[in-house]
């Protein structure tokens, strides 16, 4: 299972649509779920706005927070996106092989199997999170909570008996700030989280669109080996 994470505290200011960019990434196969970190996690904003329309064109949850629940937010909502994207899945099997396409439609018996075998394939399955982060001025004070909340969320992916794995990027980078930045490979290490956004430079542009598409390409292996320039983690050119 694969999906991407965004986390941003604006809205989009250059560059693609980030509603049209999450909607390529879900006809691709990508679920893309959003965090808002917001002043005011209960306003309605134009930030939280666009939180709430980006995760709905990717297929995914959205949540509007506070910086210092973000950490459980992360867990709770991985989670949650991890057993939505099981039924999904057992609900096509259902239909293909009983002709029924939800679960409680089923006989007790045969829904208790399903439910055993979902909790099951919760723990076991191969999970892979592309963090998509805003690091633009707005959120240069937040990064450091967002450091520990990756943190704290690759500890607890390391819980599950299936393998778990992360990535990290963050936006703006290059030389015009129109794109996004790998800041780690993906990994289950969690030593590799520390001092994560040390070498980040924050600034205005928030390119969120072009951000998620960069991050598809990455997540869908349509560029094998990203060359990397002088800023760290941009991607220059593609090596395939």
């Amino acid at each position: 299972m694969k999906q991407i994470l965004l986390l941003t505290d604006g809205c989009s200011n250059c560059g693609m649509n980030p509603v049209a960019a999450a909607a390529q990434a879900y006809s691709d196969g990508i679920t893309v779920n959003v965090i808002g970190i917001l002043d005011d996690e209960h306003g309605e904003s134009e930030g939280a706005r666009e939180v709430a329309e980006i995760a709905a064109a990717g297929g995914g949850m959205s949540r509007n927070v506070h910086v210092r629940r973000l950490s459980q937010t992360m867990q709770m909502m991985t989670q949650q996106t991890v057993a939505h994207t099981i039924q999904q899945v057992v609900n096509r099997q259902l239909q293909q092989v009983f002709g029924q396409p939800q679960m409680e439609q089923l006989a007790p018996q045969k829904k208790a199997a399903v439910v055993q075998v979902m909790d099951e394939l919760q723990e076991t399955s191969g999970l892979r999170i592309a963090l998509l982060v805003d690091s633009s001025l707005s959120m240069k004070a937040k990064l450091k909570t967002v450091q520990e909340a990756i943190a704290d969320l690759l500890l607890n992916l390391r819980a599950r008996r299936g393998k778990s794995e992360i990535c990290v990027f963050h936006f703006p980078a290059g030389s015009d700030g129109q794109g996004a930045g790998l800041l780690l490979d993906w990994t289950s290490d969690l030593a590799a989280v520390q001092r994560l956004f040390a070498d980040v430079q924050s600034r205005g542009v928030t390119p969120t669109g072009n951000a998620l598409l960069q991050v598809l390409d990455y997540v869908l292996a349509r560029r094998v080996q990203p060359a990397v320039n002088e800023e760290r983690g941009l991607w220059s050119e593609y090596v395939v």
